[in-house]
C-alpha cells in the first residue's frame, strides 16, 4: 500500500480515538477495471479477528464464495451493499474481495477503510470523506453514529497509580538514579517501588509504564522481541554483530534504526511478506538478503501483552551541580492497541525496529533489543481513546 498522507494519518488516529478497529485497502486502476481486489494479508488477518470470514478455510472457486452486507459510509448518507470474498479456481487461489457499487465510490488509490460491526463491513473512502469533520460536529451523521457504537461497547487500579503518580510529582525535581537514557524509567521504578527485572510482563499491577524526556522528540519504545532464531538465516544476535557491526571505542556495536522505508548505513531494512504473515530484515548484500524473520501474529501478541493498558510518562529534566534531575509532570493513558495497524505502521515507517547489540574487549555479546518503537506523534494512530492527566493539577 502507498504511503498515507498526514490527512489520511489524523483521519485514523480520529477514528482510533473512536476504538474503532480499522483495515485498509488500496484499489488500482487494474483492480477497479476488472472488479477484483487483493484480499491482503492485514485484511483477512483483521476478517478473522473480527468472527467475520477466515480464508484459510475456504476452498477455491466460485460455489465457495462468501457473501456478506456491506454498507458504503458517505458524508450524509450510507448505501448497502454486498462483499464478496472467493478464492478462484485458478493458481494458488489468491484471496479476493469485492464491494458491490465500489466503482463509483473510490478512485485509483485512494484509501478504503474496511469497519467491522455486528456482520457486517462497513467502508470508508478515508482519502475523500472529511472524517474529522463529521466526528466533531453535532449534527447526526452516518460515521459518527458508528464510531459512536463501537466506543460505547468496550480503573480502581488506574486511579490507584495516578494518586501515586500525583504525589511524585508534587515533590518536585527528583535527582535521576543514574546518567544514561534509562534513568527517567529507572528512578520513576524506584520512587514505585517496582523492583528492577527483566519480565516482560506490565510493570504495575497489569499496567505499563514507559516514562521519557519532555524536552527529547525520541521514540517511544513499544516492545522488545528476538527473531525466530529457528527460521532466520542468522541464528544469534552475535551473528548478526558479526556481520553489520563496526568498531566504537574499546567496543565492537551495532547501534541502529531499521525501517520499512529506506535501508540505512548498513543496508538494512524491514519488510513485511503479507502472504505469509512475516517481517523479515533484510540486507542489501545479496548473499544475505533476508536474514532474520519475525512472525506478525507473534509481534501483535507481544504488543497487546505489553500494552493492554500503558500510563505514558512525561518528566520535564535539568541539569544542577552536574547531575540530571526530572520532574514527573504528565501521563497520558492508553488502553488495548488496535492490532490490525501495527503492520500498517511499520509498512509507512511510523513503527521501527532498533538494534542495541555490542561486544565488549572480553568478547561478551549483549543485545538490548530488538526494540520496536512508534514515533512519539503517531501514538494515537496504534492506541484508542487516550487521557491526559497533568499531575500538578493545573
Amino acid at each position: 500500500m502507498r504511503t498515507l498522507s498526514s490527512a489520511e494519518q489524523d483521519k485514523i488516529k480520529a477514528l482510533t480515538g473512536f476504538s474503532v478497529p480499522l483495515a485498509f485497502l488500496e484499489p488500482t486502476l487494474t483492480g477497479l477495471g476488472k472488479s477484483i481486489m487483493d484480499a491482503t494479508s492485514p485484511v483477512r488477518q483483521y476478517l478473522m479477528e473480527q468472527g467475520l470470514h477466515n480464508f484459510g478455510e475456504q476452498e477455491q472457486g466460485q460455489e465457495h464464495k462468501v457473501l456478506l452486507d456491506a454498507v458504503l459510509i458517505d458524508s450524509n448518507s450510507s448505501k448497502k451493499a454486498m462483499v464478496s470474498l472467493y478464492r478462484p479456481a485458478t493458481k494458488k487461489g489468491d484471496p479476493r474481495i469485492w464491494f458491490s457499487g465500489l466503482k463509483s465510490f473510490v478512485a485509483p488509490n485512494e484509501i478504503l477503510a474496511l469497519i467491522a460491526l455486528d456482520g457486517k463491513v462497513y467502508v470508508l473512502n478515508l482519502t475523500r470523506l472529511p472524517v474529522l469533520d463529521l466526528l466533531r460536529t453535532r449534527l447526526s451523521n452516518p460515521l459518527q453514529e458508528l464510531a459512536t457504537e463501537i466506543q460505547t461497547r468496550d480503573g480502581v487500579i488506574a486511579s490507584e497509580l495516578l494518586g501515586l503518580l500525583r504525589n511524585i510529582a508534587a515533590r518536585g525535581p527528583v535527582r535521576a538514579e543514574l546518567t544514561a537514557d534509562t534513568a527517567v524509567g529507572r528512578t520513576l521504578e524506584t520512587l514505585l517501588g517496582i523492583g528492577i527485572n527483566s519480565s516482560k510482563q506490565p510493570d504495575y499491577k497489569g499496567i505499563e509504564l514507559k516514562a521519557f524526556r519532555r524536552s527529547k522528540g525520541n521514540r517511544k519504545n513499544l516492545f522488545a522481541q528476538v527473531p525466530d532464531w529457528a527460521n532466520s538465516k542468522l541464528k544469534s544476535s552475535s551473528a548478526i554483530l558479526d556481520a553489520f557491526g563496526y568498531d566504537k571505542g574499546s567496543d565492537f556495536k551495532l547501534y541502529c534504526t531499521v525501517s520499512a522505508i529506506t535501508a540505512n548505513s548498513q543496508g538494512l531494512s524491514l519488510r513485511l511478506d503479507r502472504d505469509i504473515s512475516v517481517l523479515h530484515e533484510n540486507s542489501l548484500d545479496p548473499s544475505l538478503g533476508d536474514f532474520v524473520q519475525w512472525q506478525l501474529q507473534l509481534l501483535h501478541e507481544r504488543l497487546l501483552e505489553k500494552h493492554n493498558e500503558t500510563f505514558w510518562i512525561s518528566a520535564n529534566p535539568h541539569l544542577e551541580d552536574g547531575f540530571e534531575y526530572l520532574h514527573y509532570t504528565s501521563v497520558e493513558h492508553t488502553r488495548k492497541p488496535i492490532l490490525s495497524q501495527f503492520d500498517l505502521l511499520v509498512e509507512q515507517g511510523i513503527i521501527t525496529m532498533d538494534h542495541l547489540i555490542k561486544r565488549n574487549s572480553k568478547g561478551k555479546t549483549v543485545e538490548k533489543g530488538p526494540l520496536f518503537k512508534i514515533k512519539p506523534q503517531c501514538v494515537g494512530l496504534l492506541f484508542p481513546p487516550s487521557k491526559t492527566y497533568d499531575l500538578l493539577g493545573k
